[in-house]
């Protein structure tokens, strides 16, 4: 590693990768397009901040094979893994031969994660559990992302819609029973937790209990929002696992690495 300015400084430092703790995957092409020239100079710059790199919305369906293949060996030239999104709850709607053509395409195309996601549409607990067989089956990691609010992700939002929550019980039981199937990670999504809420009716009871319960260490929160990354980093730790955007990658790691922050953050920084 070449010297950075300012070294006199003292900030946390992050282990090397892979890592297995302070995960950062960030949000790719969806919400803005993330051509190939930025994504080299995010890597160039910042790839030593982040973990992997999410398309999201099923947005590499937008583009040619060739550019999606181009797009992830860039990522594995920095040491960035590389996720489908949520892509397969749409595929599923296309019935099981769409499915199995799916798997067989990310993993020619080089991904490294498939998420296991159904936001949008209801599915049954086995039926995850045999995809997560299937991506396991053809060495790629299974990501399964678990939700508390139905009928929601992706970027749709609870402003407008009818709110209905899992029960809890029902909630647990699916994290427990994917974190017994050896995957590496789990996706936790923010709505009906801290999504569109205002602070004072996030779910925090939830999430204190969901890490109480599982630990945080395979857990990945969604947290594309400043306040709600903030929050992480005070209350779990700077090792928390987080999605965020690209957009937010340096204020979210001049945060855990105690660079800059808040009073009530300076006040309790211990540097190693």
């Amino acid at each position: 590693m070449t010297r950075k300015a300012f070294d006199f400084l003292k900030i946390h430092e992050l282990p090397p990768k892979p890592r297995k703790k302070a995960v950062v995957e960030i949000r790719g092409p969806y919400y803005t397009s993330v051509s190939l020239s930025y994504l080299k100079g995010l890597l160039e710059d910042w790839s030593e901040y982040f973990d992997g790199f999410k398309f999201a919305g099923g947005s590499q369906r937008l583009l040619n094979y060739d550019r999606v293949r181009e797009i992830i060996n860039l990522c594995h030239d920095y040491g960035v893994y590389v996720s489908t999104g949520g892509m397969i709850e749409r595929v599923i709607l296309q019935g099981e031969k769409a499915v199995e053509q799916y798997l067989e395409e990310c993993k020619s195309l080089g991904f490294d994660v498939v998420e296991i996601s159904s936001g949008f549409i209801d599915m049954p607990l086995d039926y995850k559990l045999s995809l997560v067989k299937e991506v396991q089956k053809r060495s790629m990691k299974a990501k399964p992302e678990i939700s508390l609010m139905k009928g929601a992700g992706g970027g749709t939002h609870i402003i407008g819609y009818e709110l209905e929550l899992r029960a809890l019980d029902d909630f647990f039981k699916e994290i427990e029973k994917f974190l017994a199937s050896n995957v590496e990670m789990l996706m936790i999504e923010s709505e009906g937790l801290t999504e569109d809420l205002p602070p004072e009716k996030w779910r925090l009871d939830v999430i204190k209990e969901m890490i109480a319960k599982f630990g945080y260490e395979k857990l990945m929160f969604e947290a594309a929002d400043p306040p709600v990354f903030k929050w992480y980093i005070k209350n779990v730790g700077r090792d928390v696992n987080v999605f965020i955007d690209h957009s937010q990658i340096v204020e979210f790691n001049a945060w855990r690495l105690g660079l800059w922050g808040d009073r009530d953050l300076w006040k309790n920084l211990k540097l190693r």
